[in-house]
């Protein structure tokens, strides 16, 4: 059995700046800051005794040919990493599977790749791993994503990733204290606005309206730069303002971004004390990031009490095999 543990991400700056439309086009390419947080996603490789795949999800599955699976992504990823019969898969996540802004379908994708590999006896780098990813959710399915989650996932930490327009990407790891990382835990927060969307359709209206907003995004791109020195510097306040300008300018890159309810709710938390945040992931639903002023998340706690306030805990590594009993079953 081999269990893979991959975190999902939040991105602070530069989101959209990743998409190949614009990264491509640009002098500089693409930039983000963001940062893998201790919410994972699982993914469990087992063999079985006869020949067919077994796939537990949120749905389960069993099929003999893996043609024959409904679930994209794992079909896609067992066709790559040759691991085509006699095998059971399960995912377990620690937040909702869909639409929450935090790179879940990507986070899954790089925890499948890395638990296939690694039962399929050759094990991959991160790189290997993001790469892989993205061919699958870009190239093969035809998805109009990034590049930036499938990085976060596979590396994990604080990191500004550079996605230069021949396509190489350059991961550094920011270089931020231990008081500053205990600091973010203790002052941003996330809040699950319980709607759910399509990140693809956000992503297919941006990506068709690149050309149009390149200003826009070169702002975005300036900010990831931006956001790394307060992040290194320890001026979360500053990370938080930068966080309210970003919200602005994503606002106006597409339709689907944002909503009436979402607007409502991210002023409540800016009148409760939030100093900036924004809505995370492509946007229309999901999670709110936002950064309080210490002492007042039990205050957003008792004015939301239905909703989840998460602490914004980092995960210092990326995907990663927590067991592996090879009993030479395959």
């Amino acid at each position: 059995m081999i269990i893979s543990r991959t975190p999902v991400r939040v991105s602070f700056c530069g989101g959209g700046t990743d998409l190949a439309a614009y990264y491509t086009n640009s002098k500089e390419g693409g930039l983000v800051t963001s940062v893998a947080i201790q919410r994972f996603i699982y993914v469990t490789v087992n063999p079985r005794f006869d020949d067919s795949i077994r796939l537990s999800y949120s749905q389960t599955e069993m099929v003999d040919q893996i043609e024959d699976l409904q679930h994209e992504l794992v079909r896609e990823a067992l066709r790559l990493t040759g691991v085509r019969k006699g095998v059971e898969i399960t995912t377990i996540a620690d937040i909702p599977g869909r639409g929450t802004g935090l790179g879940s379908s990507s986070t899954l994708t790089v925890g499948l790749l890395n638990a296939l590999h690694t039962y399929a006896g050759h094990p991959a780098s991160p790189s290997q791993l993001a790469e892989e990813a993205y061919w699958i959710e870009h190239e093969i399915l035809g998805q109009p994503c990034g590049k930036q989650d499938q990085y976060a996932a596979a590396c994990g930490g604080i990191n500004q990733i550079a996605f230069l327009p021949d396509e190489t990407v350059q991961v550094t790891p920011l270089e931020v204290s231990a008081e500053t990382v205990e600091r973010i835990g203790r002052e941003f927060h996330l809040i699950y606005t319980g709607i759910t969307r399509r990140a693809s359709d956000v992503l297919g209206e941006l990506q068709r309206q690149t050309k149009d907003k390149m200003e826009q995004l070169d702002s975005m791109r300036m900010q990831a730069r931006a956001a790394r020195i307060a992040l290194e510097e320890g001026d979360l306040e500053q990370l938080a303002s930068l966080l309210h300008e970003g919200w602005i300018l994503k606002r106006s890159l597409a339709s689907g971004v944002t909503q009436d309810s979402i607007d409502e709710l991210y002023q409540n938390l800016r009148e409760l004390g939030a100093t900036g945040g924004k809505l995370l992931g492509a946007g229309g639903g999901g999670f709110i990031l936002f950064h309080l002023p210490l002492g007042l998340r039990a205050k957003v706690a008792r004015e939301y009490p239905q909703q989840r306030v998460l602490p914004l805990e980092v995960a210092r590594q990326g995907s990663t095999i927590i067991f592996n009993d090879d009993r030479g079953g395959r």
